[in-house]
C-alpha cells in the first residue's frame, strides 16, 4: 500500500466542496453567456436522440475503461488522481455525487465544447486548444500534472466527439456519466481506506 502525499492545499469540508462546485458552475456559465454575447458565438446544438444517447454512453464507457487502465498502469497518474479525488470526493456523501456529475458536466461542456469550439473555428485546432485549457482547469497543485494530462486527453475525446457529431448533448451525457461512475468507483474502492483513516 502506497502512502499518499498530503494534498498541497488544505482539505475542504463537504459544504465547502458543494459551494465551490456551485460557484464554479455559475462562473463557467457566466463566462459562457458573456462569450456567446460578446463574440456572437452560436452555441453548438444539444439535441437528445437515441443516436446521441448511444454516443454519449459509449464515450463514457470508453473514457471510464481507459481511465481505469491508465490508473493501474501509470503510478504518477494514480497518485495524482488519488490526491485530487480524495480532496474532492472524500468529504462528499453519496447523493452529492449526483451534483458532482451534473454541475461540471453541464457547465464545463457548455463552455469548452458548446461555445469555445465554435468560437475557435469548430475544427481540430479548436478541439486541441479547448482540451488544453480544460486540462489546466483541473490543476489543483504543482504536483498534479499527470491529472492535468489525463483531463486534457479526456477533453480531446469529448471535444472531438462534439466535432464529429455536431451535438453538444453527446459530450454532456458522457461527461456526466463519467463523473458519476468514476467518483462512485473511487468512493467504493477507497471506502475501507477512508474509514480506517477517520
Amino acid at each position: 500500500m502506497t502512502n499518499l502525499k498530503p494534498p498541497e492545499i488544505e482539505p475542504l469540508s463537504r459544504s465547502q466542496i458543494l459551494i465551490v462546485m456551485g460557484v464554479t458552475a455559475v462562473v463557467l456559465l457566466l463566462i459562457t453567456k458573456i462569450w456567446q454575447k460578446l463574440g456572437s458565438v452560436q452555441l453548438l446544438p444539444a439535441e437528445i436522440s437515441i443516436e446521441a444517447i448511444i454516443w454519449g454512453i459509449g464515450l463514457a464507457v470508453v473514457i471510464t475503461l481507459a481511465s481505469s487502465i491508465v490508473y493501474r498502469l501509470w503510478a504518477a497518474y494514480r497518485q495524482s488522481a488519488d490526491i485530487y479525488l480524495e480532496l474532492v470526493i472524500k468529504p462528499l456523501i453519496w447523493p452529492d455525487l449526483i451534483w458532482l456529475g451534473l454541475l461540471p458536466g453541464l457547465s464545463e461542456e457548455l463552455l469548452f465544447r458548446g461555445v469555445m469550439l465554435p468560437a475557435l473555428g469548430l475544427n481540430t485546432f479548436a478541439v486541441i486548444v479547448s482540451s488544453i485549457i480544460f486540462g489546466i482547469l483541473h490543476l489543483s497543485g504543482a504536483g498534479q500534472w499527470p491529472y492535468v494530462v489525463w483531463a486534457t486527453i479526456v477533453g480531446f475525446a469529448l471535444g472531438y466527439t462534439a466535432l464529429i457529431t455536431g451535438n453538444l448533448f453527446v459530450p454532456i451525457l458522457a461527461h456526466v456519466i463519467t463523473n458519476l461512475v468514476s467518483s462512485s468507483l473511487w468512493k467504493i474502492t477507497h471506502r475501507n481506506l477512508l474509514n480506517s483513516n477517520q
